[in-house]
């Protein structure tokens, strides 16, 4: 897993640049945010699935599952149930403090229905890969079986994919800004998972 965060680290480490230096990709960036655009899911499902990357929606999962997890903790006896609840949403907070730093330096103009700058990376994106994915690490450790725990992850992928989907279908943001967030945050998110793994499940310090 630890070859995994460092190869999400280098495909931002490359989105980034060619985002910033306004490299060729961000021709085929554009052609690509072009005809996701021109068809697919109707407006109305589109501007759903790119709603439930925003904070009103993703917080408010997370508490919830957060509480589950510590009282499923507490009740089973873990001494700090509270640190796994804890870090998730610690996890949440940490989004916008590397999100808003690099929107201003990268500054990268919106698709044609947004206007200004500041679009990379997705910040949308970036919520729903932590909010849903420390969901999934907190839950993980109380689903009985390794096929239940493996349709989680694939459930919270498929969510992500939808709401990435969503962003770029209704003219919010290019392909490359969903990507850039996919690759960073789902970095953080696996040495999330490494520290989970060695404490082997429920934090219990």
């Amino acid at each position: 897993m630890g070859a995994l965060g460092a190869a999400l680290l280098v495909l931002f480490a490359l989105v980034t640049w060619q985002v910033a230096a306004r490299g060729p990709l961000l021709a085929r960036d554009v052609a690509l945010a072009a005809r996701l655009r021109s068809g697919g899911l109707p407006d109305g499902a589109a501007e759903l699935l790119a709603d439930l990357g925003s904070v009103a929606v993703v917080l408010p999962v997370l508490v919830l599952v957060a509480g589950w997890a510590g009282w499923r903790a507490r009740t089973a006896g873990v001494v700090r149930w509270w640190a796994g609840p804890a870090a998730a949403l610690v996890l949440l907070a940490v989004v916008p403090l590397l999100v808003v730093p690099l929107k201003a330096w990268i500054a990268r103009p919106g698709p044609p229905s947004m206007a200004g700058t500041g679009f990379y990376p997705s910040g949308h994106t970036a919520t729903a890969v932590v909010g849903y994915g420390a969901a999934v690490l907190l839950v993980s450790p109380w689903v009985c079986g390794a096929w239940p725990r493996r349709w989680l992850v694939v459930g919270c992928l498929v969510l992500n994919a939808g709401v990435g989907y969503g962003l770029v279908r209704r003219g919010y943001h290019w392909p490359l800004d969903v990507v850039g967030s996919w690759a960073l945050f789902g970095a953080l998110l696996v040495g999330s998972a490494l520290w989970w793994r060695g404490r082997g499940g429920p934090p219990d310090g």
